[in-house]
């Protein structure tokens, strides 16, 4: 197994103007196209908190797309902690 093989879990907190403007699916569409399992949901306080699992350069890319995130998004800050993968299989939005 490769370092780039090796499963990873990122736990990332999305602020700004990320709510009501199609984060969430965005995030599951491309999470699915980069082969990326784990989950998102909005929170109470207008952030985004999503949880991404896979190989090394998916997950580092779904991070990296946290940056941008949907064309409607206005991303102010991402907090990302990397923590023990859960074996998570597929993505889902969460309510």
């Amino acid at each position: 197994m490769t370092e780039t093989d090796e499963r990873i879990r990122a736990h990332v907190f999305v602020s700004g103007n990320v709510q009501g403007v199609f984060f969430r699916a965005t995030t599951r569409d491309t999470a699915t196209d980069h082969g990326v399992d784990g989950w998102v949901r909005n929170l109470e306080d207008g952030r985004v908190e999503a949880v991404f699992e896979g190989d090394t350069d998916s997950v580092e890319a779904m991070v990296e797309w946290c940056h941008e995130g949907s064309p409607a998004a206005t991303v102010e800050d991402v907090e990302v902690t990397m923590e023990e993968p859960t074996d998570c299989a597929g993505f889902e939005v969460r309510y």
